[in-house]
């Protein structure tokens, strides 16, 4: 690319960081799809969720897909054939080519990405986060967020650190519905509240498997990564990470970091959490998924509200108040009262954040540098309420949880805050 000013705004966005006003700029200046104005993106992991992530981003103004990666080079090629036919049916005889690599390293030494969104498995959400972070990149990131609570610890303190712009693949924040309950919540229509009850999607067993020989084109060490060293089977990678407690917490962090995160949202305490969780679960008893199947978990916050997370409830978020209830879930709203869907949120009470495109979304916050609608420290609170929840069950007690220091009541807990990585692999 070529700069057309001797400070070009692509050197102003890997600057200001702490910057809270954006650079305005008439468009006479810079169009909205010069070089200089676009923000070049890189899509790391293109798998399901990966591939829907990459059709946002091509078809979100401002941004430009420069590279594709997967460790499944079938998959980072398909991706870029995407990406190719895209651009050159809007961009023509000018466009160059993306890029395509199955190691994310190469992706990060590049100087000429300005932010990453990071499709994989959760074992890589922080490794790979922390490295484009401290590269100077800004990080779409899919939930949840970490595979331990320590890991979530340490990349949110670095996106502040570095002053990066993050935004959590929490697509339910830029959906109006859950945005209104929460605000109906938080503006007491329900009055006080008491019990919050949030409905999550069952896990899955599986009959043990024999090792099977990886395909040709996926790496597999890279794809084990940090994690232990597990022989390669067919229906323990891509979608079935999830039920691995090695790769993933569950269905407990899969649609706990979208419910326990609305939840959280609602009450107001998405940067910090309760102070005491139990649970139990059924729990597979052979075969290469070990979290659990079907699950209840019991939160309690300082204030004494409690919330219940299970896969007995609906699936969503149920706040019950001495006033009435709000519930809702993807493509619906409903409450105690008809009449109470109608409130409207006066100009002096609480609105929260109103994103309404999550990819055009975090387009406007590299450029204005402001903080996103999901930001790195609400995604680790979030993810956080799943693996509290997952560590009680399998210990099969009650715990103390401190939301200051992020430390339980019980020694045995807090061993399982962090996992030790695999070989080279270090945070």
């Amino acid at each position: 690319m070529v700069s057309t000013t001797p400070t070009s705004r692509r050197t102003f966005l890997k600057t200001a960081g702490a910057v809270a006003a954006p650079l305005i700029l008439p468009s006479s200046v810079f169009g909205a799809g010069a070089p200089s104005n676009r923000v070049n993106l890189a899509a790391v992991g293109v798998g399901q969720m990966g591939s829907g992530n990459l059709q946002g981003f091509l078809h979100t103004s401002g941004v430009q897909v420069v590279a594709v990666c997967d460790v499944d080079s079938d998959r980072a090629a398909a991706a870029k054939k995407t990406v190719d036919k895209c651009y050159a049916e809007s961009l023509g005889k000018d466009y160059a080519g993306c890029a395509m690599t199955t190691d994310l390293r190469e992706i990060m030494a590049r100087d000429d990405i300005d932010a990453v969104c990071i499709s994989t498995a959760d074992h890589w959400h922080v490794p790979a986060a922390l490295m484009a972070v401290r590269a100077g990149k800004d990080v779409y990131c899919e939930k949840p967020l970490s595979l331990t609570i320590g890991e979530g610890r340490v990349v949110s303190d670095a996106v502040r650190q570095y002053g990066r712009v993050f935004l959590m693949g929490s697509q339910q924040r830029s959906d109006t519905r859950f945005r209104y309950a929460c605000e109906l919540v938080r503006n007491g229509r329900i009055g006080q509240v008491k019990n919050v009850k949030v409905g999550l999607v069952r896990g899955r067993g599986h009959d043990p498997v024999r090792p099977q020989e990886p395909p040709k084109g996926l790496d597999w060490d890279l794809y084990v990564g940090p994690s232990p060293w597990r022989f390669y089977h067919k229906d323990c990678c891509h979608y079935n990470f999830r039920f691995i407690s090695d790769f993933s917490g569950g269905q407990m962090l899969n649609w706990g970091a979208h419910h326990l995160d609305i939840a959280q949202w609602g009450l107001g305490t998405d940067r910090s959490g309760p102070v005491e969780v139990k649970g139990q679960g059924e729990f597979p008893t052979d075969g290469p998924y070990d979290n659990p199947i079907t699950y209840t978990v019991n939160y309690r916050y300082a204030d004494g509200i409690t919330l219940e997370a299970s896969t007995s409830h609906p699936g969503g978020v149920r706040w019950e108040g001495t006033e009435g209830w709000v519930y809702v879930t993807r493509g619906k709203i409903d409450a105690s009262s008809k009449a109470l869907l109608k409130s409207i949120i006066g100009p002096e009470e609480i609105h929260l954040l109103d994103s309404r495109n999550h990819k055009a979304h975090f387009v406007d916050c590299i450029r204005s540098r402001r903080e996103t609608v999901a930001p790195c420290e609400v995604g680790h609170r979030s993810a956080s309420m799943g693996h509290m929840g997952n560590i009680a069950m399998r210990l099969g007690k009650t715990l103390g949880w401190n939301p200051a220091t992020e430390r339980f009541d019980d020694d045995e807990a807090n061993r399982f805050l962090d996992r030790p990585m695999r070989g080279r692999w270090t945070l």
